[in-house]
C-alpha cells in the first residue's frame, strides 16, 4: 500500500531522510538491510521490490494489545509490522500470513535475525483461502494494511512485490475483512490503515463482515492538510458507537517529524491516545439501505 514513503509526504513532496532507519550490509545483492527503533529491530527488504513505509509504523502503534493476546497479521510482507508488535508488546504472540513465498521466506529470516522465533511465526497463505491456513476464532487481534488500488487503476508496477502490495490483484478489501472476521474470536478486534478517500467503503465492508468500527483516527501530513489515511479499530460483534480521536499529524511547520511520530520511530510504546472505552458517537439504530 503506497502511502508515506521514508522520504516523501502524503502529498508527494520530498522530506528529510527516514532518520530511524539505518542502511547496513546484507549478503544478498538484491536486498538492503535496515533497522528500526534506533537499531533495536533489524530487517532485510528487497532493493527494488516492496519496501516498508511510515504507514506500517503508524499502524503498529495504533494497535492496543492486552496481556498474552494472539495476533494475526494479514499480508505480512517482510514481517516488519509483526516484528514491531512483538517488540512493543512482549507478551503477545504473532502469526504473519503472507501470499508471496519469497516475501514469506524473507519475513522468516527477519524473525530469526531478531531472535523472535518463539514469539512470531510466518505462514505462506492466501487470505482468500483463510480456512486452509488457520482455524476460526483463534485470534484476539487481527492487523491489516490492505492494498487499496483497483487492479486496473493507476500505474501497475511490473514488480510482483509492489504490484500485489498496492493493487487488489490477489484479494480486495472484502477478502481481508472476511478473513479477519473468520480468525477473530467474539469481541476480538481488527486494526486497519486505509486511504481516507475510501473510508466509507471501509466502514461498509467492516459492518457487513460483522466488525463494528469503534475507534477512528485520521492521519495528516501537516496540521492544516486534509487527511490522507485513516486508522480504524473494529470489534467483532461489537455494539454500535465509535470514538473519533485527535488527528495524527506527521510533520510540523518546519517539515520535521512531530514529537509523537518521533516517539513512534524510536519505538516508544505510546499506543494511540487510548483504547476504545465508551461510545462517543452513536450510529442510528435504523440501517440505511441503498
Amino acid at each position: 500500500m503506497k502511502t508515506f514513503s521514508p522520504t516523501q509526504s502524503a502529498e508527494g513532496g520530498k522530506r528529510e531522510n527516514f532518520s530511524a532507519t539505518a542502511r547496513l550490509r546484507t549478503e544478498k545483492v538484491d536486498e538492503t538491510f535496515d533497522t528500526l527503533f534506533e537499531g533495536k529491530l533489524k530487517f532485510a527488504q528487497a532493493r527494488e521490490g516492496y519496501r516498508s513505509s511510515l504507514d506500517a509504523i503508524l499502524l503498529a502503534h495504533f494497535v492496543t494489545a492486552r496481556g498474552q493476546d494472539k495476533i494475526a497479521e494479514l499480508g505480512s510482507g517482510n514481517g516488519v509490522i509483526a516484528l514491531m508488535l512483538a517488540h512493543l508488546h512482549e507478551s503477545v504472540s504473532v502469526v504473519g500470513i503472507e501470499l508471496q513465498p519469497g516475501m514469506a521466506e524473507r519475513a522468516r529470516r527477519n524473525v530469526q535475525l531478531n531472535g523472535l522465533d518463539q514469539q512470531v511465526q510466518i505462514r505462506n497463505g492466501d487470505v482468500r483461502e483463510i480456512k486452509r491456513v488457520m482455524s476460526s476464532r483463534s485470534f484476539d487481534i487481527v492487523v491489516c494494511n490492505p492494498p487499496y488500488r483497483r487492479p486496473a487503476s493507476g500505474r501497475i508496477s511490473p514488480n510482483d512485490e509492489k504490484r500485489l502490495a498496492r493493487h487488489q490483484c490477489e484479494g480486495d478489501l472484502r477478502d481481508f475483512v472476511l478473513a479477519g472476521a473468520y480468525l477473530l474470536s467474539t469481541k476480538g478486534r481488527m486494526f486497519l490503515i486505509y486511504t481516507v478517500e475510501k473510508s466509507v467503503e471501509l466502514f461498509e465492508v467492516l459492518c457487513r463482515g460483522g466488525i463494528e468500527p469503534k475507534r477512528v483516527r485520521t492521519v495528516h501530513s501537516f496540521r492544516d492538510a486534509e487527511a490522507s489515511l485513516i486508522l480504524v479499530e473494529g470489534v467483532k460483534g461489537g455494539r454500535r458507537g465509535v470514538q473519533i480521536q485527535a488527528p495524527l499529524v506527521v510533520y510540523d511547520s518546519g517539515k520535521r517529524y512531530t514529537a509523537e511520530v518521533r516517539e513512534m520511530l524510536a519505538g516508544s510504546r505510546i499506543a494511540s491516545v487510548q483504547p476504545f472505552n465508551r461510545a462517543i458517537v452513536q450510529r442510528p439504530s435504523q440501517k440505511f439501505r441503498p
